[in-house]
């Protein structure tokens, strides 16, 4: 039981790495597919809501939100509540990387849960809502809103 921090750290990272290797020839990388995946969710949320939620400083959001913006992936607009703030909105061309991102995120899963059945993959995935859905009751408000993800299809997935 003390292994279990370091196996989900290493869990986690194993399985970002791989993903990253899937995505490389997007060109894009962890951070960027994170950025629109949560985006895709949460459009016209503020850029240190954003940087909250993906586990980001909210300087290096910033500087990532100002290539994927030139890119013409995501744009700022002024918050309707507060002139100073500005919201986050996917551009229409982010859609398709968004598409192939999810495809590929789905490769990079079935990668990782190769050799477990469905029943398996289904508890394992109950198992760690369960142990999410304790952390946030011990912590409310630090964990995402959504919990998962949502794709426009509106089948919950994990996140990228």
């Amino acid at each position: 039981m003390r292994s279990f921090g370091f196996l989900l750290k290493d869990l986690s990272r194993l399985y970002s790495s791989n993903f990253e290797r899937h995505a490389a020839p997007l060109g894009l990388t962890l951070p960027q597919c994170k950025l629109l995946g949560y985006l895709q969710r949460n459009e016209g949320i503020s850029q240190s809501r954003l940087a909250f939620l993906t586990d980001t400083d909210p300087m290096t959001l910033s500087r990532l939100v100002d290539r994927m913006a030139a890119e013409g992936l995501v744009e700022r607009r002024p918050d309707p509540t507060d002139r100073r703030a500005r919201r986050l909105y996917l551009c229409e061309s982010a859609l398709p990387v968004l598409d192939e991102i999810w495809r590929l995120s789905d490769v990079a899963r079935g990668e990782a849960m190769s050799g477990l059945s469905v029943n398996d993959r289904s508890l394992l995935i109950q198992l760690m809502q369960r142990v999410r859905a304790n952390l946030d009751a011990l912590m409310p408000g630090v964990a995402d809103d959504n919990g998962l993800a949502i794709r426009p299809t509106g089948r919950a997935r994990q996140s990228v």
